[in-house]
């Protein structure tokens, strides 16, 4: 069995691919990521679909977050608070976002509460990797895990990666909560069992 020091050492991996890649790469791994979210038709059909404002160097969220405001979807978007657990609020647009706490984005608007996110039709999260019964890699920080603690059973959770990110296997602690499924430029949306 793995234990956190293999977590952390596939996490720098991972990282450490993400920033050799070439900006222009990334940018066009975006598109694929876009379009193939925006297919999807729980996200097709969704009033409410949580969201978080892509930093460094994840697959970015920006036009994503923009597509979904512009067709009327309501998007919420995240705050991280203190304890590093994830406060809510509405993205109104680009103009909508402000600097926040460790170099973030987050929104203006007024904060709904950690748990608005159960009101989402659809829940996109980040990721550094995922295996194929829907285990989440993050950064470490538990925020993720406890946001999707609050999500239904029946709720479309998404985890968006680069190519190669979906992996056979990662260890698992009592808190991981799973995915429903994960989109990737090449591969599209994969749904997890």
């Amino acid at each position: 069995m793995h234990d956190i020091d293999s977590k952390s050492g596939l996490r720098a991996e991972v990282l450490g691919r993400r920033a050799a890649m070439p900006p222009d790469r990334r940018a066009a791994a975006a598109r694929p990521i876009r379009d193939a979210l925006l297919q999807v038709p729980e996200l097709e059909m969704a009033g409410t679909v949580a969201a978080y404002v892509s930093i460094g160097t994840e697959p970015d969220t920006r036009s994503l977050l923009f597509a979904l405001w512009k067709r009327g979807t309501y998007v919420l978007v995240p705050r991280l608070l203190p304890d590093h657990d994830l406060d809510w609020a509405s993205y109104e647009g680009p103009d909508s976002l402000v600097p926040g706490a460790r170099g973030c984005l987050e929104p203006s608007e007024p904060p709904r509460g950690p748990g608005a996110v159960a009101s989402a039709d659809v829940v996109l999260v980040p990721a550094v990797a995922v295996d194929r019964t829907g285990l989440r890699l993050g950064r470490g920080g538990g925020s993720y895990d406890r946001a999707l603690a609050r999500v239904g059973p029946a709720i479309l959770t998404v985890a968006l990666l680069y190519d190669g990110e979906l992996v056979p296997r990662l260890p698992a602690e009592p808190h991981d909560q799973r995915v429903r499924a994960v989109v990737t430029p090449s591969g599209g949306l994969a749904r997890l069992p």
